[in-house]
């Protein structure tokens, strides 16, 4: 029997669902209740949770941005599994435009971090977005997937939300609210699978990178 164990590590980029996490203004708190308890003589524990679908690190689905478009059940998922390239993004000063973009190489998939430290307990309304300009080169480069830890691509006052028909426009996937803090620039192998909800404009989403095994 080998004895071989895998020195790949994970890196948890996902935020932690919690009263208190902060939401889009105007957007649902998350909640969380216990409706069966151990203590009250119930035989297990069971927890109710009211959330928006944007809540924390989530994937958003063509739905979210095109009424005619799929929602997050009917997404392929390959596009949320595979190489991808984190980019530190958290010198740029404003949007995040194609000056901005580093060589990315054949990525499919790349992950902006923008923040020097995650804003886990208020929000940050000045957020770094992208621009329609930028999505639309990386597209050019073949890129599939966009992420950021900012919680959205677009500014928070933008009403033309150019950047999602960017995104739209080229069948891309976009993940948002991501936490990579502790992130150096990078390849690395992302796993983030969206929650399959059936009408859904965005999924619930456990991010996570892990080391490329450049020995295999």
């Amino acid at each position: 029997m080998s004895s071989w164990k895998s020195e790949r590590r994970i890196r948890d980029i996902s935020q932690t669902l919690r009263p208190g996490l902060p939401v889009w203004p105007g957007d649902t708190r998350f909640a969380f209740e216990r409706t069966w308890k151990i203590e009250d003589g119930s035989p297990v524990n069971v927890g109710r949770m009211t959330m928006s679908t944007h809540s924390g690190t989530h994937g958003d689905a063509p739905l979210h941005y095109d009424k005619a478009a799929p929602d997050i059940a009917s997404v392929e998922l390959d596009p949320y599994i595979g190489e991808c390239l984190v980019v530190d993004a958290t010198r740029v000063t404003g949007d995040i435009d194609v000056g901005d973009l580093p060589d990315i190489e054949s990525a499919d998939r790349v992950l902006f971090r923008t923040f020097e430290t995650f804003p886990h307990d208020e929000w940050n309304e000045g957020f770094t977005a992208i621009t329609a300009d930028a999505i639309e080169w990386l597209a050019v480069q073949g890129v599939k997937l966009i992420g950021t830890d900012a919680p959205s691509v677009d500014p928070q006052e933008s009403k033309t939300m150019d950047a999602h028909r960017a995104v739209l426009k080229h069948d891309m996937r976009i993940l948002e609210g991501l936490v990579l803090d502790d992130v150096p620039a990078g390849r690395y192998e992302l796993i983030a699978l969206p929650l399959k909800i059936a009408g859904g404009d965005a999924g619930l989403t456990r991010a996570i990178l892990r080391d490329i095994d450049h020995a295999g």
